[in-house]
């Protein structure tokens, strides 16, 4: 599982970054970018999925 983050439509509410710190940060512009190459560890899988949820432009995805 990997969560990606389409800059295009992140408006920086970074609620994604509250519910899964673990899988993101935020950027110099203070936008959300997946950490690492946004593979998602084994046990957070929930995590990503909620991030997905609690997202308001829908810009972030997870590929399986």
């Amino acid at each position: 599982m990997r969560v990606v983050v389409d800059q295009e439509k992140c408006q920086g509410h970074n609620r994604c970054i509250v519910v899964a710190e673990e899988l993101f940060e935020i950027d110099d512009l203070g936008y959300a970018v997946a950490k690492g190459d946004g593979v998602v560890p084994a046990g957070l899988e929930d995590k990503a999925r909620l991030a997905v949820a609690n997202c308001p432009e829908f810009a972030i995805t997870v590929e399986d």
